[in-house]
């Protein structure tokens, strides 16, 4: 199973549930309250009801690793490995829900299409998000050949890259093939989650990247940009260069989760300037001696980039009034703690072979 990301953390976390009989095995599909997990004994379909809580934030989700009963039917999930990171948004309903759409992902690959006029603010919803999940953003510019000249093409990288601090930025055109290669190099050393409004050249970067047309591509209008959801349900998937990506459904809506340090991260540069503001409260708002109005004020932070910053926060702040942030709190902790522990064992292992 290492293709899939098997490695000896997870070993050592499943050993209980080995000694019980129970077979490991990672989810690729969720779908009607079953799933497809491939194990070292080939595929097969479980039934989640099993470990189905009232929790929202506790179903089985693709990506996870699972102890599946080894013969019956139907078979049924017992129940999934503590997860290493998840990338969570919050509902559309009014109950102030999260949704889990994807676990143990190294890499959030957020695609922007460059058929459309860019949307920073956007960008930088997905990217708290990708923050907040304990992966590692990184943002492709789709449809890189829609953008003939060079000059216009390095601008637009560049707005991306100021509103995206330490994250890789890449072009790639699947049309032509081209920022493929840079993409996959990247993506081979574990798991990524592709994410990104409804014709973002989703589906047709997963197809590129895997070699073949797995994933089902439509038209996307001219006119806006915009295009059906082809992915319906979340597919994990195994790349040929090494690495597995999940490929998820157009997000319409990208609500946050209890993303404030995620928010914190995307805008790093005005939590920097706020800790040279006279009050330690600041709301950078008409505050005197507020250092981050001083930079807008000079010019070195833009308005838009402040304004956005307050539109996340606020939002962000209703979604924890509406919900048990400590508990949530209590999951995400946990998720660090095992991420943190899975990747020294992998940095362990990789010292051991020099």
């Amino acid at each position: 199973m290492a293709p899939y990301g098997w490695d000896d953390s997870w070993a050592d976390a499943f050993a209980p549930y080995d000694a019980e009989g129970l077979l490991a095995g990672r989810v690729v599909r969720v779908d009607r309250g079953q799933c497809d997990v491939v194990t070292a004994n080939g595929s097969l379909r479980a039934d989640t009801a099993f470990v189905t809580p009232h929790d929202p934030m506790r179903v089985v989700c693709t990506g996870d690793w699972v102890a599946v009963e080894p013969a019956g039917d139907p078979r049924y999930v017992r129940t999934y490995l503590p997860r290493r990171s998840a990338f969570v948004r919050s509902t559309s309903s009014k109950r102030a829900e999260g949704q889990i759409l994807a676990a143990n992902v190294d890499y959030a690959v957020v695609a922007v299409s460059l058929a459309v006029e860019l949307d920073l603010g956007r960008v930088e919803r997905f990217l708290a998000l990708a923050w907040e999940s304990g992966a590692q953003p990184v943002v492709v510019l789709t449809k890189a050949d829609l953008v003939p000249e060079a000059a216009t093409l390095a601008h637009l990288v560049q707005d991306v890259e100021t509103v995206a601090p330490g994250v890789a930025v890449l072009t790639v055109s699947s049309a032509l093939g081209e920022g493929l290669d840079v993409l996959a190099a990247v993506l081979s050393g574990g798991t990524s989650v592709l994410l990104g409004q409804s014709g973002a050249g989703k589906s047709t970067l997963a197809n590129a990247l895997l070699g073949e047309d797995v994933m089902d591509v439509q038209a996307i209008r001219d006119v806006d940009g915009k295009g059906r959801h082809t992915t319906t349900t979340r597919n994990l998937l195994a790349l040929p260069g090494g690495g597995v990506l999940i490929d998820t459904p157009g997000l319409r809506g990208v609500g946050l989760w209890d993303a404030e340090s995620g928010v914190g991260q995307v805008f790093a540069e005005i939590e920097a300037l706020a800790a040279d503001c006279r009050f330690h409260d600041c709301a950078h708002i008409a505050e005197p001696g507020c250092a981050v109005l001083g930079a807008v004020e000079s010019g070195e932070l833009p308005e838009r980039r402040l304004d956005s910053y307050r539109k996340l926060l606020r939002e962000n702040q209703r979604i924890v009034a509406k919900s048990d942030a400590r508990v949530r709190a209590e999951i995400r902790k946990e998720w660090k703690r095992k991420g943190a522990e899975g990747r020294a064992a992998m940095e362990a292992k990789r010292g051991g072979r020099r």
